[in-house]
């Protein structure tokens, strides 16, 4: 009984501070960016704090710095991101972008994690009553709704979110995009940083 009640109190205290969260779109093409550089007639965009929730602290925890980035190419040739246009901190120090599939197992959510409130599953809900004939108690086994109730929630929003990121990364994975004369392109790139460093770019 005592294991029991141990397991609901750290059941209790997970659902307090780690229920799954969704995702919400940062569909980069809309965006109003508010940062902005030039170099060699080619423009670069760019904006912070795109995360929320659960993928808003994991982007903390692991050090990382996902941003959003609009690149005009007014010049009179195609340009290859990552290999003609660059992008460098305001020290001249070259950025290297993460991969985005990597991006995407750094900072999606657990689904596992959430089979920990199958616990709750023994739970019984106790009522004692008392007649002339002594106390009685009933017993309704709630556990049996809660627990698998819970997990599941939380697994499938969990699920559903990590779905919607990796598409989004995937879609707007940037790097080797060739962006022709005229044209306008829209990424998500991820960095190791814990600052909100300036950002310029770089054409070679």
């Amino acid at each position: 009984m005592r294991i029991i009640k141990i397991a609901l109190l750290l059941v209790s205290i997970i659902s307090l501070t780690s229920c799954a969260s969704g995702y919400k779109m940062i569909d980069p093409q809309s965006i109003n960016y508010a940062s902005a550089n030039e170099h060699d007639k080619v423009k670069l965009e760019y904006k912070y704090d795109l995360l929320e929730k659960k993928y808003a602290r994991k982007e903390t925890k692991k050090g990382l710095k996902l941003v959003a980035v609009k690149v005009t190419n007014q010049s009179d040739k195609d340009l290859m991101f990552g290999r003609e246009i660059k992008l460098e901190y305001a020290d001249g120090s070259e950025i290297l972008a993460i991969d985005n599939k990597k991006v995407y197992r750094s900072l999606r959510q657990s689904t596992a994690t959430y089979l920990l409130y199958l616990l709750l599953t023994p739970l019984q809900f106790n009522v004692t009553k008392s007649d002339g004939n002594g106390t009685q108690t009933d017993s309704t086994p709630i556990g049996l709704v809660v627990g698998p109730g819970i997990t599941g929630i939380n697994m499938i929003t969990a699920s559903s979110a990590n779905k919607k990121f990796k598409t989004e990364l995937l879609r707007y994975d940037i790097n080797g995009t060739i962006v022709k004369k005229g044209e306008t392109k829209y990424g998500l790139i991820a960095i190791k940083s814990h600052s909100y460093d300036a950002l310029k770019i770089k054409v070679e």
